[in-house]
């Protein structure tokens, strides 16, 4: 078909084919968003200290919140209950770090014993072994690395520093995490309901429903990053016991909490593992735990969290997989942690607003909830709507 004639001298848009100016159009929209969403980031960014804290506080809420709910439906005073879920949660939370702080301090003068005879096993093999070390090789080697750790004692000041700032910046975001998990716990439905006065009315109750929605999918996957946890944990701490490494119960204790900080923490309890496997039973047995470690940590990569968390979260598992991944490649470990959580509240949300429904979620069954059940069937017979655990 011939493009029509232009108007006027000036007017040359009808010179311009109409697919060209359909992509120009979704191209500069697009362009738009992403200028949008970049700014959004940015902000987040700059305001990390006090984004992340309010996040990990969410993220608690929903872990505690079920408690908490239950406890008010005893007609506990909702106060009350906060603070007796809290205490409780810090008092277990507490006791397994002492737990784990107690065996291994009791365990060092053991540890100390092993290591030295390690040390003399190792110095032994490089001696008499294939090697063929000469003992002043060894003697000079171990005297240029305390040379060179006094040559370059500012930088390790300066970086004793930086982790004595880190550690101060670490426990401020505690004490404010602490803070804002507190009133979330007391006075959640408030805060709700008065975020909620700023939404339109006309589609105030599809938004209040579809934040719901997405609390109840934070819920799901708080509890599916507990079940992953005491798998990492348990597959782990039975490989120490099968090898006869010791400490094996403070080691899966160390590791069943790492794992709630993902890659990072399964990493580094793991390391720890591994470590006292080799002070302690040798070089073969620590190869074995570096293998059982490694055994379980692409159990859970590819195997436990895509499928426990895609199902908790309704998310397919490549999509779990992709948040992880780019969260900890954009954010470190913050990014990692929430990545998955916010991208599950997202997709329930949206899901929720173009279902087009004001009926309020059951919270407290979240985990049971298939996909394409009847949250996803408009025409599925329903009960009537119970109030949701507050955040």
């Amino acid at each position: 078909m011939k493009a029509p004639e232009p108007s006027g001298n000036s007017d040359v848009s009808g010179w311009v084919p109409k697919g060209l100016r359909v992509g120009a159009a979704l191209s500069w929209r697009f362009l738009v968003i992403v200028a949008a969403l970049y700014v959004v980031v940015w902000i987040i960014g700059y305001l990390s200290f006090v984004v992340v804290p309010m996040a990990i506080a969410l993220l608690l809420a929903a872990l505690l919140a079920p408690a908490v709910r239950r406890l008010t439906e005893l007609r506990m005073p909702r106060p009350l209950a906060a603070a007796v879920v809290l205490i409780g949660g810090l008092g277990v939370l507490g006791g397994l770090l002492t737990f784990v702080i107690l065996e291994f301090t009791g365990s060092l003068p053991e540890l100390q014993q092993q290591l030295n005879r390690s040390l003399d096993q190792v110095k032994d093999w490089l001696i008499n072994g294939p090697l063929h070390l000469r003992e002043t090789q060894i003697v000079d080697f171990v005297n240029n690395a305390v040379e060179f750790i006094q040559k370059n004692q500012a930088s390790i000041a300066d970086s004793a520093l930086t982790t004595a700032g880190t550690v101060g910046e670490i426990l401020t975001g505690f004490l404010l995490t602490l803070i804002v998990l507190i009133f979330f716990l007391v006075n959640g439905e408030e805060i709700w309901n008065f975020l909620m006065r700023g939404v339109p009315a006309p589609v105030r109750s599809r938004f209040d429903t579809a934040g719901r929605r997405g609390f109840t999918s934070l819920v799901s996957y708080v509890r599916a990053t507990a079940a992953v946890a005491v798998v990492d944990g348990v597959g782990i701490g039975i490989g120490l016991w099968i090898v006869g490494v010791p400490l094996v119960f403070p080691l899966a204790t160390l590791v069943f909490l790492g794992a709630f900080i993902p890659i990072v923490g399964a990493v580094v309890t793991g390391a720890v593992a591994v470590l006292v496997a080799l002070v302690t039973n040798g070089f073969v047995t620590a190869l074995v735990v570096l293998a059982i470690v490694v055994g379980v940590m692409q159990l859970e990569s590819h195997v436990l969290q895509p499928l426990l968390l895609g199902r908790a979260v309704r998310l397919h598992p490549l999509a779990v997989i992709l948040a992880i991944t780019v969260g900890m490649t954009t954010a470190g470990i913050p990014g990692a942690l929430l990545s998955v959580p916010a991208l599950a509240v997202l997709n329930s949300g949206i899901r929720s607003l173009l279902n087009d429904r004001a009926l309020q979620p059951k919270t407290e069954e979240a985990t049971d909830d298939t996909e394409g059940g009847a949250e996803d069937d408009p025409e599925a017979p329903r009960s009537e709507p119970r109030e949701p655990d507050r955040v």
